[in-house]
C-alpha cells in the first residue's frame, strides 16, 4: 500500500473541506478522533462480531469494505493533523485476537493518541488498524483501491454541497 499517495491524497480533500467550509485554521483534533470511533463502530456493527444474542451473519464484503477504509480516511486524517505521516507501519501479531479484541485494540488507541498524541501512539493506531484490515481478510491491494474509489465518492458528495 502506497502510504505516501493516500496521505497526499486525504491531505488533498481535507484541505478542501476545510476551505470549502470555512474551518482552515482549527484545530479539528477531537473531531476527527470522535468521526474515527463512530466510524469503527460502523465497521464493528457491518461485522457483526461482537452480536453473540443474533444469529444473522455479516453485511457483504463490499459493505465492510467501504466501512473499513470510511475509518481509513480519518486516521490519514489523524495522522496529518498531527504531522505524522512518514510513519512505518509495524506488523502486529493479530493471529491470536478474535475480531472483537482486534476493535478493542483500536478502539483503545485511539483512546491512547487522544492522551498523548506521540508518533509512537499513532504508529500503534495505524498498525492495529491495518492489522484489524487484515483480521477481516483485506489485501492491500484491495483496501488501497477501495481508498481510491471512495476519496473519489467524497470529493463528488463535496461537489454536491454534502
Amino acid at each position: 500500500m502506497n502510504l505516501n499517495k493516500l496521505f497526499t491524497l486525504q491531505q488533498t480533500l481535507n484541505e478542501r473541506i476545510q476551505t470549502e467550509h470555512g474551518l482552515t485554521g482549527y484545530d479539528l483534533f477531537h473531531e476527527q478522533l470522535l468521526a474515527l470511533k463512530v466510524e469503527l463502530g460502523e465497521l464493528a456493527n457491518e461485522t457483526r462480531c461482537f452480536k453473540y444474542w443474533s444469529k444473522k451473519g455479516p453485511s457483504p464484503t463490499t459493505v465492510i469494505l467501504e466501512e473499513y477504509v470510511d475509518g481509513l480516511h480519518f486516521v490519514l486524517t489523524l495522522g496529518l493533523t498531527l504531522r505524522m505521516t512518514d510513519v512505518e507501519i509495524k506488523q502486529m501479531d493479530h493471529e491470536t485476537n478474535t475480531l472483537t479484541e482486534q476493535f478493542l485494540l483500536v478502539f483503545r488507541a485511539i483512546s491512547e493518541l487522544e492522551q498523548s498524541r506521540t508518533e509512537q501512539a499513532f504508529r500503534t493506531l495505524f498498525s492495529h488498524y491495518i492489522a484489524l484490515g487484515e483480521k477481516l481478510n483485506f489485501s492491500t491491494v484491495e483496501i488501497e483501491k477501495a481508498y481510491l474509489d471512495k476519496n473519489k465518492v467524497n470529493h463528488q458528495r463535496q461537489d454536491e454541497g454534502y
